[in-house]
């Protein structure tokens, strides 16, 4: 009977740790290892084996009550399995995501991260009008899906994960034109974590230059259409195969290196390099390009960071231009600044290039290649709606941004310059976020060149992010 007392004890005092216990385990957001939880239940389950076995030995009265104490037990058991299985999958699948940027990808591009192991999916979309506001060329009013992404990655383990991006442009595939619609993988990546200094990146990867080819999210930007200057001066999207480096040298500063196939210098234009990207699509290696970028985040300085990155490179893939193989060595410098303080945003960038060969490649491609281009641009916003609701989670904020390149900044020897490439551009609009993953856009660009007429615009869009 003091065995059987001793029993009852135990298993009461059993029940109510249990109890305690799985109402921690539901308020719970992340325990640090499922393996331990599992355990905890697996020994609960031999108490209550054991409590099972003692039942023959007990008196009537006594069995009757630990039967009923045992049941009791095996529910509560139950449920905390429940919770440790839902936990589980939490972990693979957030209910709720913090969207942050890290190691130089969007917001959303960066869920893989967050998750403990497994699948991970995300994405966005944009769409505009286009009101030509003048009779200046050929342009006429449009409206365009622009592109519609999902990210797709795989957390492996804790040291090696896969990350995408699959974008569908223009709403169709059309019939294999990039202007009716395509679609393409814009990265697709391994990332093996070795140590925060240094860790590894191999596959379609995003050249780091710039602002915008990397996060290139549209809250994450002013504007319906992307700056010029990180379109023409900087190919965005701009992704290349290849394999390198990034890490943090120290808590506020960051690096990234890659070597990739180099561009291709048979499609480079009077209107930049741009064309001369191979995105991977059966590339030509003869050449490679060699990219590193570095970004330093002053802690004394919030919302502060200060970087810059550069690209060089052969273009000439071991090809003839005009009866002669060339290196066509092309190099691409860029620095940026940004500042976001309260409701400010500020950003300033400016890019340079330079390619050798031009004069040949002018005389293959028949139209003026500069031996070098530029570009700059700065734009400022502000959130105005904490002035007016302080207690409003909304965002709205007038912009204006100021863009000036020159695809043609210097002309090659014999070639004469064209000077409706030399631009400038004047910018302004509004922002308005009604929950941080949705944007309304509206803007006005005023288009200007050196020589020649451009038509302005008036763009009306939205984008989002999940």
């Amino acid at each position: 009977m003091k065995i059987n007392r001793k029993l009852l004890l135990s298993t009461r005092i059993l029940t109510a740790s249990l109890a305690a216990f799985s109402a921690s385990a539901q308020a719970l957001e992340k325990p640090k290892t499922m393996e331990d939880m599992w355990e905890i239940i697996q020994a609960q389950q031999k108490q209550i084996d054991a409590m099972k076995a003692s039942l023959p030995t007990t008196t009537p009265a006594t069995a009757l009550n630990t039967t009923g104490e045992v049941k009791q037990l095996e529910r509560k058991t139950d449920v905390l399995s429940q919770e440790v299985e839902k936990l589980r999958t939490n972990l693979a699948i957030p209910e709720e995501t913090k969207y942050k940027s890290a190691y130089g990808l969007g917001p959303a591009a960066s869920k893989v991260y967050q998750v403990g192991k497994g699948l991970s999916i995300g994405g966005y979309g944009e769409g505009n009008y286009q009101a030509i506001t003048d009779d200046k060329g050929s342009s006429k009013n449009n409206a365009d899906l622009e592109r519609l992404v999902l990210y797709a990655g795989y957390k492996f383990t804790d040291r090696i994960l896969f990350n995408s991006e699959l974008e569908f442009e223009h709403a169709t595939t059309g019939e294999g034109a990039e202007e009716k619609g395509e679609v393409s993988v814009e990265f697709a990546a391994l990332d093996f974590f070795i140590d925060p200094i240094a860790n590894i990146r191999a596959g379609m990867v995003l050249i780091p230059m710039g602002f915008i080819n990397q996060i290139h999210e549209p809250p994450f930007y002013f504007g319906n259409n992307r700056p010029e200057v990180e379109r023409r001066i900087i190919p965005s999207t701009w992704r290349e195969i290849g394999v390198g480096l990034f890490g943090q040298i120290t808590p506020d500063l960051t690096y990234t290196a890659y070597i990739v196939n180099g561009l291709n210098a048979a499609d480079f234009s009077s209107n930049g390099i741009r064309d001369g990207r191979q995105a991977g699509s059966q590339a030509t290696s003869e050449d490679f390009g060699h990219v590193v970028r570095m970004d330093y985040t002053p802690g004394y300085l919030p919302g502060v960071s200060v970087g810059g990155s550069a690209y060089v490179g052969n273009s000439g893939q071991d090809q003839a231009y005009s009866g002669q193989k060339v290196d066509a060595f092309t190099q691409l410098y860029e620095g940026h600044i940004q500042w976001k303080y309260r409701g400010l945003e500020f950003r300033t960038l400016g890019s340079w290039g330079h390619i050798d060969d031009a004069d040949v490649l002018s005389a293959a491609s028949g139209e003026t290649i500069g031996s070098e281009n530029y570009g700059w641009y700065t734009e400022i916003g502000y959130d105005v709606l904490p002035l007016l609701l302080p207690a409003t989670a909304q965002y709205l904020a007038p912009f204006f941004r100021y863009e000036q390149f020159d695809t043609i900044a210097g002309t090659p020897v014999g070639y004469s310059d064209d000077e409706t490439k030399d631009r400038q551009i004047y910018q302004f609009g509004l922002q308005y976020k009604p929950i941080p993953n949705v944007v309304i856009k509206a803007d006005y660009r005023n288009f200007t060149a050196k020589q020649g007429s451009l038509p302005d615009d008036f763009n009306l869009g939205f984008g989002f992010i999940f």
